[in-house]
């Protein structure tokens, strides 16, 4: 699997099968659903879907490996036989990334950075696949209590260098990762504003960039939008985040996300 970078940036929808993610728990649980879902994201113009299993809201309970699996294999099946878009398995369990990718899945997107499940770099290894990995302070179950840096931005690349330095050292080329800042994990409104305005910095990592602000709480608490109404401040933040060099943007409303982007990068080919 390879994917393209430059020539636009690239939407991934979100596609929730679980019951308690913090913006559409409990909404795609059904086969009919995910379905309307799936063909929604594909009219929306989505570039990837992003199939995940296991909440990571903040104080989220972790789920086992089969309750993972049998929420994740259906969904990621159904996509398969509507199109042949690029999925993305969220999972931080080795088991479940490789059953999701003999199923279909194409990307591994990792929100613990390949830290806790110590298979998990054997299984990048083994594969070709692109692998996202994103920085988080602590786990779900505590990233929000007092999170702490003298320099967000710097401490996240530091974090980035690190894991990439690993990698290498076991065998996996740098080319291979996105990374992801981590808006809303372990960060508080000014960690996450600060690395939105400083988010082409990244990209001196020599890595692509993905975004991932879709809804999250602190444009809440900036706007006092509840979850269902962030969809235009997202796409505002996803046209910033073009001028930023980003290279994936992953939200929940498609449609409105591709149309943002588009634009923005009419402008930025301007004369």
């Amino acid at each position: 699997m390879h994917l393209e970078f430059g020539s636009k940036v690239l939407v991934m929808g979100i596609l929730n099968v679980t019951p308690d993610s913090f913006s559409d728990g409990g909404r795609f649980l059904a086969e009919s659903s995910i379905a309307r879902q799936v063909d929604t994201m594909l009219k929306g113009g989505a570039d990837i879907i992003d199939v995940g299993g296991e909440s990571t809201r903040p104080f989220a309970a972790p789920v086992s490996i089969a309750e993972e699996l049998d929420r994740v294999l259906p969904a990621i099946r159904l996509i398969r036989q509507r199109s042949s878009v690029p999925v993305s398995i969220d999972t931080t369990k080795a088991e479940v990334a490789r059953k999701a990718l003999a199923e279909g899945a194409d990307i591994i997107n990792d929100i613990s950075a390949l830290r806790f499940d110590r298979d998990m770099i054997s299984l990048v290894r083994e594969t070709e696949v692109p692998v996202i990995i994103m920085h988080m302070q602590g786990t779900p179950s505590d990233m929000q209590v007092h999170p702490h840096y003298d320099d967000v931005v710097a401490e996240i690349k530091d974090f980035f260098a690190e894991r990439l330095a690993w990698a290498l050292e076991n065998g996996v080329a740098g080319k291979r990762f996105i990374v992801d800042p981590g808006i809303g994990f372990g960060k508080t409104v000014d960690h996450n504003l600060t690395i939105l305005k400083r988010a082409a910095e990244f990209n001196e990592l020599g890595c692509p960039v993905l975004i991932g602000h879709s809804r999250k709480s602190f444009i809440g608490k900036i706007l006092g939008a509840e979850v269902d109404a962030r969809d235009v401040a997202t796409a505002a933040i996803s046209a910033l985040c073009v001028q930023k060099g980003v290279a994936i943007l992953r939200v929940h409303d498609v449609a409105m996300t591709v149309q943002a982007v588009r634009l923005a990068e009419a402008i930025n080919g301007a004369d």
